[in-house]
C-alpha cells in the first residue's frame, strides 16, 4: 500500500458505542418490564396483608408493568434504529478508502451465500488460502461498491449538465466543460472498477479451485497486490471526483440564484 494513502481505522470508542447501542436495544424491554414487576411484587408481599391492598397493588403492578413493556419495545426500536444508522455510517467510513481483508466482517451481509460458504470451508483447510480469499473478497466488495457509486455519480453529473443547458450565462459553458471532464473521469473509474470486479471474481474462482486441489497460491502474490492496490486507489479517485462535482453543483445553484434575482 502506498504511504500517502491514509486508511480509516475503527476506534475503540466507536466500537464501544456500537456495543452499547446493541446492549440497550436488547435489554430495554427486559429492564422496563422486569423492574416494575419486581417492585410491585415486593410491595405486594410486604404490604399486601389484606385482600383489598393486595388487589390494588396487583392491579397497579399490571398496569405499570404493561406500560413499561410498551415503553421498552419503543426504546428497543429507537436503539435498534440508531444501531442500524451507526452500522451504515461505519461501513461507509471503512469503505471510503477501500475495504481491507480484516474488515470483511463489517460487510458480511454483502457477501454471496457461496462466498460465505467457501470462506468458511477454506478457513478450515488452509489458512494461507483463507487469507488470500479474504484479500480478494475485500477487492470484490470494494469494486462492487465503486461500480454502484460511480454509476450513481455519473447519473447525477449528467443531470447537472442538463440543468446547466437551461442557464444563460457566460460561466455556464465553463461549468459544462468542467462537468464533461468530471464525467469522463468518473466513467474511467467505473470502467476500471468493472475490470477489478471481473479480476476479483476470477481470482475467487482460482482460490476455490486451488483449495479443492489442496495447492498454495504463492505464484499469485503479484495478482493479489494488483487487486489490493486498485481497491485502495479507486475509492480515493472517486471521492476526489465526487468532491469536485459537489463544488460545481454549489456554484451552479449560486449562479442560478443570482440570475433569478436579476
Amino acid at each position: 500500500m502506498d504511504d500517502h494513502i491514509s486508511k480509516y481505522h475503527v476506534t475503540d470508542r466507536e466500537l464501544a458505542r456500537g456495543r452499547n447501542l446493541k446492549v440497550a436495544a436488547w435489554t430495554a424491554p427486559i429492564l422496563l418490564t422486569g423492574i416494575p414487576a419486581v417492585v410491585f411484587l415486593a410491595l405486594t408481599l410486604i404490604f399486601g396483608s389484606t385482600p383489598p391492598v393486595a388487589v390494588t397493588l396487583f392491579f397497579f403492578g399490571v398496569v405499570v408493568t404493561t406500560i413499561g413493556f410498551i415503553a421498552g419495545l419503543a426504546a428497543s426500536g429507537l436503539f435498534a434504529y440508531r444501531l442500524s444508522n451507526w452500522t451504515k455510517e461505519m461501513r461507509e467510513k471503512i469503505a471510503a478508502d477501500g475495504i481491507r481483508a480484516e474488515e470483511i466482517e463489517w460487510f458480511r451481509h454483502e457477501l454471496k451465500s457461496n462466498e460465505k460458504r467457501a470462506l468458511k470451508d477454506i478457513g478450515r483447510s488452509d489458512l494461507l488460502l483463507a487469507d488470500a480469499y479474504r484479500e480478494t473478497l475485500a477487492s470484490r466488495l470494494t469494486a462492487t461498491r465503486i461500480v454502484k457509486s460511480s454509476k450513481k455519480e455519473l447519473f447525477l453529473t449528467q443531470r447537472r449538465k442538463a440543468k446547466l443547458k437551461q442557464l444563460k450565462s457566460e460561466k455556464a459553458d465553463d461549468f459544462r466543460s468542467q462537468i464533461d471532464n468530471d464525467a469522463a473521469k468518473i466513467a474511467s473509474i467505473n470502467e476500471e472498477a468493472k475490470l477489478m470486479l471481473i479480476e476479483a471474481e476470477a481470482r475467487l474462482q482460482m482460490i476455490e479451485a486451488a483449495a479443492t486441489r489442496g495447492r498454495s497460491l504463492a505464484d499469485s502474490e503479484l495478482a493479489l497486490k494488483k487487486l489490493s492496490a486498485r481497491s485502495q486507489t479507486l475509492p480515493i479517485a472517486l471521492e476526489e471526483a465526487r468532491m469536485t462535482d459537489e463544488i460545481k453543483r454549489e456554484l451552479e445553484e449560486e449562479l442560478a440564484h443570482d440570475e433569478a434575482g436579476l
